[in-house]
């Protein structure tokens, strides 16, 4: 059993959100609302839910809206208690429990998801630490852990970088990193190979990295001997592959249910999914779904 705890999340928020423009225009794209929640918050109750006490957030211009998010808004809770609107009062003071450090690093360029990890460096220091991405929606059963809480459970027993994976269709190897495994226990495998956004002819297989990892420290001096990798930028994958040559790494199929929120239609589903479960909506949006679609 692994006794070091995961302390420390890193969100690499700092991407312009282009496919969702103009909506993102103005507003950061982790910022859009899944019914009432923003992106960003749910991936922060994960990392919450596993025990993480530290977010620290990579961010870029026009991203002051998160760290508003997470801030105390003094007028908005006066103007509530004023109304005596005690319920949304409560809800707006526990976005983020009271032991919950918020840390904010702008990343001067758009050099890679690579290089927002890298940038997280001074603050996670020599321990290991996960990364969320926000777009990457995460959804569980009442019976199942929050997919991170599911992550760091694998590595208190295993001791190593863990990366969180499912199958996708062979034409869309060219969105992801990409894994070859040797199979070890139910759920879990030693990752062989990890390639980034391979063509569907070049693809080891069809076994693709998704937002969620437990990464060891040193990732950091593999990615700081990184030059530019796939689109330019300084490539997360590049190093992992690259770590991979010196220790183990593992391929988790995780439990739950992925939306992509980068995308559109991805997107669409969260909200279809959650405005399902959401204990104000669910019954009759389930109904209008049913009468209607």
């Amino acid at each position: 059993m692994n006794k070091i705890k995961i302390r420390k999340a890193v969100f690499p928020v700092a991407g312009l959100g282009s496919r969702f423009l103009p909506a993102t225009k103005a507003q950061p794209k982790e910022m859009l609302p899944v019914v009432d929640k923003p992106l960003i918050q749910y991936a922060v109750e994960e990392a919450v839910a596993a025990g993480i006490t530290e977010m620290i957030f990579i961010t870029g211009r026009n991203k002051r809206a998160i760290e508003d998010h997470f801030d105390t808004a003094y007028e908005l809770e006066a103007e509530l208690e004023a109304a005596q609107k005690f319920a949304l009062l409560e809800l707006i003071q526990n976005v983020l429990p009271k032991n919950i450090t918020c840390i904010y690093i702008r990343q001067s360029a758009p050099l890679g998801l690579g290089h927002a990890v890298l940038c997280a460096r001074p603050v996670v220091g020599n321990e290991p630490f996960a990364v969320l991405l926000a777009d990457d929606f995460m959804d569980v059963t009442d019976d199942q852990q929050p997919v991170l809480a599911q992550m760091t459970d694998v590595y208190a027993r295993e001791g190593v970088s863990i990366l969180a994976v499912n199958e996708v269709p062979l034409a869309d190897t060219r969105q992801y990193g990409i894994v070859s495994v040797i199979p070890f226990k139910t759920d879990l495998d030693h990752v062989q190979q990890i390639v980034e956004k391979p063509l569907p002819e070049n693809a080891p297989s069809t076994l693709a990295v998704v937002g969620r990892y437990v990464l060891d420290n040193s990732i950091f001096k593999h990615l700081e001997g990184l030059g530019q990798g796939a689109g330019g930028e300084i490539q997360l994958t590049d190093g992992i592959a690259a770590m991979l040559r010196e220790q183990s790494v593992l391929a988790y199929r995780y439990q739950g249910q992925r939306y992509d929120c980068g995308s559109k239609l991805g997107y669409l589903k969260a909200t279809v999914a959650m405005g399902r479960k959401h204990p104000e909506t669910g019954a009759a949006f389930s109904e209008y779904l049913k009468n209607n679609v």
